[in-house]
């Protein structure tokens, strides 16, 4: 049986569901990474699951080798799209970042918008950060926007509807264990499908002790995507920034 994010993330109701990610603040990260490091003006960038390719694109646009991985090759048809549109040249390669391989190394790596925590066990999910160490150059960075467990646990929203033209899409969200999960319910012209994303949720201790623990340290830690610091009640991401 495939894991849920090898169904959902191929699905084209999954582009529905987040069609209002924001720019924005895809932007912001980018600016707010590339204004607290220091790496070379055509330094090389790896994505680890790269989505649609927002955040690929913006480190394209300000002249870094970007290097983009997904598992999704309906996420990576999308980011080719939006690459082409966006007149830059980005390397896509289709992998589980489990198993990532590469002859290269990189000056930064990044793994953004909760791309993180889907697998059962702590060594799985774990497993990025050995791939991180393996890939990234001395004094290199990594960088890891995750959301924060203690805000999700005090400020879930249970449950919410969207209209989808005619149709609308309803999720449903609960805490199961150390997991939070939501089942995504699509109804639209007179049939529903049912997705669901789990997430394992790590607060900030843990993932520092795990990241430290692969052989980098820890440099600056936000909670937002504005730059704002990392606060453990009041911020909605944990977003660290790590050395080699």
């Amino acid at each position: 049986m495939s894991d849920w994010f090898e169904d959902w993330f191929n699905t084209k109701e999954y582009l529905e569901v987040y069609r209002h990610r924001n720019e924005s603040e895809a932007k912001e990260l980018v600016s707010i990474i590339l204004n607290s490091i220091q790496i070379p003006e055509n330094g090389s960038v790896l994505d680890l699951a790269c989505g649609a390719g927002r955040h690929s694109i913006y480190f394209a646009q300000k002249g870094y080798d970007v290097t983009a991985v997904d598992l999704s090759q309906n996420l990576l048809l999308v980011a080719k799209e939006a690459a082409l549109e966006n007149k830059v040249n980005i390397e896509f390669i289709q992998s589980d970042i489990r198993y990532f391989s590469s002859g290269k190394k990189f000056d930064l790596i990044v793994n953004l918008f909760t791309s993180f925590g889907y697998f059962e066990t702590d060594s799985e999910n774990f497993m990025l950060f050995e791939i991180v160490k393996k890939y990234l150059n001395n004094s290199g960075y990594f960088v890891l926007d995750y959301l924060n467990k203690t805000y999700v646990q005090n400020n879930l929203v249970k449950e919410s509807t969207d209209m989808l033209g005619k149709g609308e899409i309803i999720q449903k969200r609960f805490i199961e264990g150390n997991r939070v999960v939501k089942d995504i319910f699509i109804n639209q012209n007179g049939s529903s499908k049912h997705y669901r994303e789990s997430v394992r949720l790590y607060d900030d201790q843990e993932l520092k002790a795990a990241i430290s623990d692969a052989g980098l340290r820890i440099e600056k830690v936000f909670g937002e995507f504005n730059g704002k610091g990392f606060e453990k009640d009041n911020s909605k991401r944990i977003i660290i920034i790590a050395s080699k």
